[in-house]
């Protein structure tokens, strides 16, 4: 009973979240055939302020490897007004938030007793076979939204995240599909009402299944951008919730393991890059202790920062990884997490694998090792930062994920005592 009433709630929740989208569109819309979006938009919300942050011209320049990536072959550029911000502006589409907008008012429940967003979603499950395993849900998965962030959500920074999310999405990979055959069989009239009641377009060019991926991957994110509106919504976190909903097939339920995910992940679209830039210091502090020779020539080079490995930073190896290898490398990573937290230290953890202890930044060992593995070409071959990024970008599909974690794991054992990983 009491789990039926956590799942009743989580799914309740999320429809809020994505009334309020809704809402959100409609006077994007409106304002469309009117005057101009921007100041409809500024006249129900505060206007957005601009960033006077010192350091944010360094920010758009380290995404601009993101940004600059090809998503997919089979994918033409975009007419969309922000493919402009994607190519030549900060990459993360993350505004700063400032007071409540008038839109951001709660609605009744019957607001969606006839839309056909919801109509789709809560039978999202006719698709599914009935041999997928349940997905848990945890009772606390749901805090306060006013507690973790206070900010509210206004219209301009909505519009702005809608854009780019869009974008994203219908550019979104394929590979998921061998994973999930319930959605890759998914008919072309289910796909096109799953676009409409998110409001998708220009998607004439993909399959049907693509078309129902990508329109869930704009629900979703709407619904987060809505949830957290200090993160808003960055590029790559498209690449981050295209693995889950391959695999949770309930919109509702996906939101809320995207949630859980971005706990750990959020502070890597944070615009200060506070946590973008400890990680690499710790990624730094491993190729440092580890080959001494390869470190003096990353800084001869001025590259001891390790900004070439900010994507892998950025999308947990998303990019360069397989969809299978993805999966594979994130269970890892959070089996040490879940083992940190039942309180498994490493004396007790030596005792049971005479391995590597668990640790919260396999992660970080990982990419190290994949530079690491790259070693001689970087020394005899390489004479700037540029062309190291170059190689790192050119790793997707060439890594063999369980070499890559045997190597983490081996740094993790000779290191863990000399990596200090404060937060």
């Amino acid at each position: 009973m009491v789990l039926f009433f956590t799942i009743f709630g989580c799914r309740k929740e999320y429809e809020k979240f994505r009334r309020q989208c809704r809402r959100f569109l409609k006077r994007i819309n409106e304002c469309s055939k009117g005057t101009s979006e921007t100041s409809c938009i500024e006249d129900s919300g505060s206007p957005t302020q601009d960033s006077d942050s010192s350091s944010y011209e360094d920010v758009v320049s380290a995404r601009e490897s993101l940004s600059s990536e090809e998503r997919s072959p089979d994918v033409e550029d975009s007419d969309d007004p922000s493919s402009a911000l994607l190519e030549g502006d900060d990459g993360s589409g993350q505004a700063t938030n400032t007071d409540a907008s008038a839109l951001n008012t709660e609605s009744s429940d019957s607001d969606s007793s006839e839309d056909p967003e919801v109509i789709q979603a809560s039978s999202s499950s006719e698709g599914r076979e009935e041999n997928d395993p349940d997905v848990p849900l945890k009772e606390n998965i749901s805090p306060s939204r006013a507690d973790l962030h206070p900010n509210q959500c206004s219209g301009e920074n909505f519009a702005t995240w809608q854009r780019i999310i869009r974008v994203d999405a219908v550019r979104a990979n394929s590979e998921w599909i061998p994973y999930s055959p319930s959605q890759a069989t998914v008919s072309e009239l289910r796909a096109c009402r799953a676009a409409e009641a998110v409001g998708l377009k220009d998607y004439d060019h993909l399959e049907p299944c693509r078309v129902f991926h990508a329109a869930r991957l704009v629900a979703i994110l709407e619904a987060y951008a809505v949830y957290d509106p200090e993160i808003g919504y960055c590029q790559g976190m498209s690449d981050l919730l295209s693995p889950i909903i391959a695999v949770v097939t309930e919109d509702h339920e996906a939101f809320w393991c995207f949630v859980g995910f971005m706990r750990k992940a959020r502070h890597n679209f944070r615009l200060d890059e506070v946590g973008i830039r400890r990680q690499l210091n710790i990624v730094s502090k491993i190729i440092k202790c580890k080959d001494s020779h390869l470190y003096r020539h990353l800084e001869k080079l001025q590259a001891e920062d390790c900004f070439f490995v900010y994507r892998m930073v950025v999308v947990l190896f998303r990019r360069e990884l397989t969809f299978e290898q993805t999966i594979c490398l994130w269970e890892v990573m959070w089996a040490d997490q879940a083992a940190i937290r039942a309180g498994i230290g490493k004396s007790a953890w030596s005792r049971i694998r005479q391995r590597a202890p668990p640790t919260e930044d396999l992660l970080l060992y990982a990419i190290a090792a994949s530079v690491l593995q790259k070693r001689k070409l970087i020394i005899e071959k390489y004479s700037s930062t540029d062309e190291i990024l170059r190689e790192c970008n050119s790793m997707s599909g060439q890594l063999d994920v369980w070499k890559l974690l045997d190597d983490a794991h081996n740094l993790v054992v000779n290191l863990h005592d000399k990596i200090e990983t404060p937060f």
